[in-house]
């Protein structure tokens, strides 16, 4: 009787160890990347916005490169949102007052995905936004999707500043198509 009860038990152990692994198979990382330009003589404490070109997502590529498919993605979640100001080379984002991100696509709406509310004067040349932790899927799964920069400052800008804005996000796709 204990025999077959360890033998039990390790098999449980063992099959649910196996699912996490499988499970950690299925899931990967998804990084996309932006750049935007915030034109000199942008009015001071007035709010206004920078559309991006359309972003492509490669989703498709990224997918099957990762032995999945945009029908077996559980959830897409974002991990980061970091802001690298890259010109001028001597320019920080203290000429900000708050940034807020939007995705929005084709038939979907539009979405609130990263800010910062709040720029901190010494914030230097990187920023960390604060992110959503809504799923995305139905953004990512899109062939493209637009970027909407939302931005108060509280400086004149003298010249135009040019910001990359990187994003990570965490794919979960299912289990063998279950």
């Amino acid at each position: 009787m204990k025999a077959n009860i360890i033998w039990i038990i390790s098999l449980v152990v063992l099959t649910l160890t196996s699912c996490k692994k499988i499970a950690e198979k299925t899931q990967f990382d998804m990084d996309l990347a932006q750049s935007i330009t915030i034109q000199s003589s942008t009015g001071v404490n007035l709010p206004f916005n920078i559309m991006s070109p359309d972003v492509e997502t490669n989703s498709e590529s990224t997918f099957a490169v990762n032995d999945t498919r945009k029908d077996l993605i559980e959830e897409i979640l974002l991990n980061s949102v970091e802001l690298k100001l890259t010109s001028p080379s001597n320019a920080d984002f203290s000429f900000l007052e708050s940034i807020s991100i939007y995705l929005s696509a084709d038939g979907l709406e539009e979405m609130k995905v990263a800010w910062m509310d709040e720029v901190p004067d010494n914030a230097g040349s990187t920023l960390v936004l604060s992110i959503t932790q809504s799923d995305l899927k139905e953004f990512i799964k899109k062939d493209e999707f637009d970027l909407r920069v939302y931005t108060i400052t509280d400086e004149v800008l003298t010249s135009d500043h040019t910001i990359d804005v990187l994003s990570s996000f965490h794919v979960d796709a299912e289990i063998f198509g279950q």
